[in-house]
């Protein structure tokens, strides 16, 4: 059994930080992460840092907001990391990092949600944290995607827009 470590949280918005806005009938990223109360809330044993990064629909994630995340993950004291992404550009994230992170010391997971946390009941969202945490904590050090259940190595992971889902590119459906 591995020794409980901490968890560094990455936040940049996305749908599982969001709220909805009637007058643009979408979500909308919070102006600050609700993700430090939610993981509060949980009563974790394990010790957390928080670092927001920005507060974006994935689709406006730009090069320099993907700069700043691999920054602070290659600053970080910590070997577990988790990013919370928005849901459409996140297997980009994922593959930037793979492709320039130079740490490989560190087991990194990118999560979100297809519906946001706060006023949606039930949410993915939630679920997609607590399996996150778990599996940062039983990984191999890399970097995944953890998201509905599921594992993918940055290569293989693609969503699925029209069944809200993700799946492995290697997967036969």
């Amino acid at each position: 059994m591995r020794k409980t470590s901490s968890i560094h949280f990455v936040i940049t918005g996305g749908t599982i930080d969001s709220f909805y806005d009637g007058t643009k009938d979408t979500v909308v990223p919070n102006k600050s992460s609700v993700i430090p109360n939610v993981i509060k809330s949980l009563r974790l044993v394990n010790k957390t840092e928080f670092t927001q990064v920005c507060m974006k629909d994935s689709r406006d994630i730009t090069k320099a907001d993907m700069k700043k995340i691999l920054a602070i993950i290659e600053e970080s004291p910590h070997k577990n990391i988790i990013i919370t992404h928005g849901t459409y550009t996140i297997s980009d994230t994922a593959r930037y990092l793979k492709a320039n992170l130079k740490r490989k010391d560190q087991t990194i997971v990118l999560t979100g949600s297809l519906i946001p946390i706060l006023g949606f009941s039930p949410s993915d969202g939630t679920f997609n944290l607590g399996y996150s945490i778990a599996k940062v904590q039983e990984l191999p050090i890399g970097i995944y995607v953890c998201i509905n259940g599921k594992d993918f190595s940055p290569e293989e992971v693609m969503k699925i827009i029209q069944k809200g889902e993700f799946t492995s590119i290697f997967e036969k459906n």
